[in-house]
């Protein structure tokens, strides 16, 4: 894998393209991007760069983690994720700020969010269920209906789809485009959608499936 960046989602909006062509993209603000620690393989095991998000205060963080920071010379964070680096990836040096332009514009990419929670829900919500009959004198309406029998196995099955918890889990969108990476603004503009709310934090990496565009 190659350096990635940590962001924040903050929506979605539609730009146009030189052909006149409407292209729906989600922003993302990916300032204050700085390399915490670089871990190589003959202390740590394994090659890695830990990348610090969103500068915070003391107050926010542990003091362990506030000792981490001091100790590699780097202004607090708020978040920290650790990209691994595949053999002849150099490291970039501990204290450099990582901006938009690790990107390059038609690069694919993988973004990793967590989906809007959306409490206990019912089988129509959650998976789509078509329903019982809606009059007639049918009580079901809504219900999930029949989820096994008494025959033989005479037992529910594992993974029968149930009402239960609906969302708040990290969820990985693979192969989005790179639409434009706006250095001035430090945000990236990436084509489609992916899970997450306005102003979660989100992992961008180049895409684990579809090679980098050619320099």
């Amino acid at each position: 894998m190659s350096l990635g960046l940590l962001g924040k989602k903050l929506g979605m909006t539609r730009i146009y393209t030189d052909q006149g062509e409407a292209v729906a993209v989600t922003v993302v603000d990916v300032s204050d991007n700085d390399v915490v620690q670089v871990k190589t393989a003959d202390i740590d095991g394994y090659r890695a760069v830990q990348v610090g998000f969103q500068n915070g205060k003391a107050k926010h963080l542990t003091k362990q983690e506030q000792g981490h920071y001091t100790k590699h010379g780097t202004p607090l964070k708020r978040h920290a994720r650790e990209f691994r680096l595949a053999d002849g990836v150099e490291a970039p040096a501990e204290g450099t700020s990582l901006t938009a332009d690790l990107f390059q514009k038609g690069q694919f990419v993988d973004v990793i969010g967590v989906s809007k929670g959306r409490g206990f829900q019912g089988v129509v919500k959650r998976y789509g269920f078509a329903g019982q009959p809606a009059s007639h004198g049918s009580m079901m309406h809504r219900r999930t209906g029949s989820i096994g029998c008494r025959l033989t196995p005479g037992r529910v099955w594992k993974n029968q789809k149930m009402p239960g918890h609906m969302g708040q889990a990290r969820r990985t969108t693979q192969n989005l485009q790179i639409v434009e990476a706006r250095t001035a603004d430090n945000v990236i503009l990436i084509r489609g959608s992916f899970p997450g709310a306005k102003g979660d934090l989100v992992v961008i990496r180049p895409a684990k499936k579809k090679s980098a565009p050619a320099a």
